[in-house]
């Protein structure tokens, strides 16, 4: 079944980068929600699936950020819908606080490109190595499966039924998008002891196949009728 899916984008410099070309290898239509520039979400009818993606705003936010209440209003419904849900970073964060669970910050920020293991399940492989971009965490939502973590952040994926995934890290990251993510939050850099450098992230483009294959995986898992 071919799908209209639309994707809620929180910064300028964060799209959807592989996982606009999975939609496309799919023959899947893509509509992009800028929330931070004030764009309209969609009515829930137009949508047959969500992708959320990242953002270095949190999202207990909600004083300061006027379209942060309505999202979480709008992932919890799409969720209620049993429509396919898919969240990277500040999206599953998004995920689990609207379903009632704390997100919160953790110990260190997390960047760069770290080792990170399975726990359960059967969409991600024993270990992978994708990018991550984080300094804040979440409880599991009721019901839901905790997937994968790292040393640092226990929950670093989670599951909802047959359709929802969270993931803290950007599988979807391509040269285009990390160099972009770079310039757009180098700042968040401070030296930390789960951080690399800027030049390390940008040198390292050993990833990419084998996480667009995870990824593509993960996304046609969830869509399935």
């Amino acid at each position: 079944m071919l799908l209209r899916i639309h994707w809620f984008q929180h910064e300028p410099f964060e799209g959807p980068a592989a996982i606009a070309e999975w939609a496309a290898q799919r023959g899947h239509t893509m509509t992009g929600h800028h929330l931070y520039r004030g764009d309209a979400m969609p009515s829930h009818d137009e949508v047959d699936m969500l992708v959320l993606m990242g953002g270095g705003m949190s999202v207990n936010d909600t004083d300061t950020l006027n379209w942060l209440t309505p999202e979480l209003v709008f992932v919890a419904q799409t969720i209620a819908a049993g429509k396919p849900v898919f969240g990277v970073c500040l999206g599953a964060q998004l995920i689990a606080k609207s379903l009632g669970a704390r997100v919160y910050p953790g110990k260190e920020k997390e960047i760069g490109w770290f080792e990170t293991r399975r726990v359960a399940g059967d969409v991600f492989p024993e270990t992978f190595t994708p990018l991550h971009w984080h300094g804040e965490t979440f409880d599991l939502p009721d019901g839901a499966e905790r997937l994968a973590e790292t040393d640092e952040y226990p929950n670093q994926a989670l599951r909802i039924g047959p359709c929802v995934i969270g993931v803290q890290f950007h599988l979807e990251s391509n040269v285009e998008s990390v160099a972009a993510i770079c310039q757009g939050a180098g700042s968040d850099i401070t030296g930390g002891p789960w951080q690399q450098s800027l030049d390390e992230i940008l040198a390292d483009q050993s990833h990419f196949g084998a996480d667009h294959k995870i990824l593509f995986y993960l996304l046609d898992t969830i869509t399935r009728d």
